[in-house]
């Protein structure tokens, strides 16, 4: 099978962001995924969303596991370090590389069958740490490449392209995140390019574990009438709570909105995130009640989205273990070695 291969040149026109990029530079290699596919979406979205964020690509760490969304950062970000784990690792490979050298941006791509299945416990214990990372999970309920049998996440009742239902009570990751303490939480849909962008910009600049669930439909196993994981069904039943814009860091000024217009949230960084609140009685800021609307229109059928829950106050990792400022990857032996007398008091004070 021949693959045509992208050029290398650019055409001198191309618009160039404030490091010097073209759009182009932060793409990768053609995809090799179905026609059609959703997960080809989202890389879209996160090359526009690097773009525009002006991010320099080798600050970039992308990881993944195993699936068709774990093949997704080879199509992106080309020029950035990356690493595939095997089946469900993508996580604690993430963690290690995070602690090691905590100066890049990192990225976490996986599927509904890599994180709800096989590594559930690794994506509950990287979001309850705190790892600042965007972990984006490409959901859309089967395992693709094993011929689309049902996920963990499929709906109950849902059916295969055979007309199987689905006899299983879904996992909803969205909910696990923000109970398991992640502190910014968002869902999208693969067909909503302009919401998608500023939430995954939103998680790039959020200072803790950021968890973004992508509604992306399978077209070759999981786009059928029955399927609550198609395209009909999720543009159908889609419930949008917020909007939201991301403002590049500016010097700061203050201003009172109008009730219901919208909510400014600095992130550590210096950006903002602007969220309008789509209903006047959403706050984004409560967990709580968060996790109870989204139960609330889960009963009802609807696929809730777009920013749910975020804590502006957000710690990470090596906030929690007070690591060193230098990258542990930067330090030599003298550091981490100071000798018998730093260990002697070290013992002494265990005493």
């Amino acid at each position: 099978m021949t693959y045509l291969a992208k050029p290398r040149l650019h055409h001198p026109s191309l618009e160039r962001n404030r490091v010097g990029y073209t759009r182009r530079d932060y793409e990768g290699k053609v995809s090799t995924l179905c026609a059609g596919c959703g997960h080809d979406s989202i890389s879209a979205a996160i090359i526009q969303a690097a773009w525009e964020l002006d991010i320099e690509p080798h600050r970039v760490a992308k990881l993944s596991g195993i699936g068709c969304s774990s093949k997704t950062p080879d199509y992106f970000l080309g020029a950035s370090h990356g690493f595939n784990t095997v089946h469900g690792r993508m996580p604690s490979v993430l963690t290690g590389a995070n602690l090691a050298n905590r100066e890049l941006l990192y990225l976490g791509v996986s599927g509904d069958g890599d994180s709800a299945s096989i590594g559930l416990g690794q994506f509950a214990h990287s979001m309850r740490r705190g790892v600042r990372m965007v972990y984006i999970v490409e959901n859309n309920g089967v395992y693709g490449l094993t011929k689309g049998q049902f996920s963990a996440t499929a709906d109950r009742g849902s059916t295969s392209k055979k007309g199987v239902p689905n006899p299983d009570a879904p996992v909803d990751m969205v909910a696990m995140a923000m109970q398991l303490g992640a502190t910014y939480v968002a869902r999208s849909f693969s067909g909503d390019k302009a919401q998608m962008v500023p939430l995954i910009k939103g998680a790039i600049a959020h200072g803790g574990a950021a968890f973004i669930d992508i509604v992306s439909p399978c077209v070759t196993f999981n786009n059928h009438a029955g399927s609550t994981r198609s395209y009909d069904y999720v543009r159908q039943h889609n419930e949008a709570v917020s909007r939201i814009d991301f403002i590049d860091p500016a010097p700061e000024r203050i201003a009172e909105p109008a009730p219901g217009e919208a909510i400014d949230l600095p992130q550590p960084d210096g950006s903002i995130l602007r969220l309008r609140k789509l209903h006047a009685d959403y706050d984004p800021t409560d967990r709580v009640g968060a996790m109870e609307h989204l139960l609330a229109l889960q009963e009802r059928g609807e696929i809730v989205s777009g920013l749910l829950y975020v804590d502006p106050m957000a710690r990470d990792l090596h906030q929690a273990l007070r690591t060193s400022t230098r990258p542990l990857n930067a330090l030599n032996e003298l550091d981490l070695c100071p000798g018998s007398t730093a260990l002697a008091k070290l013992n002494a004070s265990l005493r």
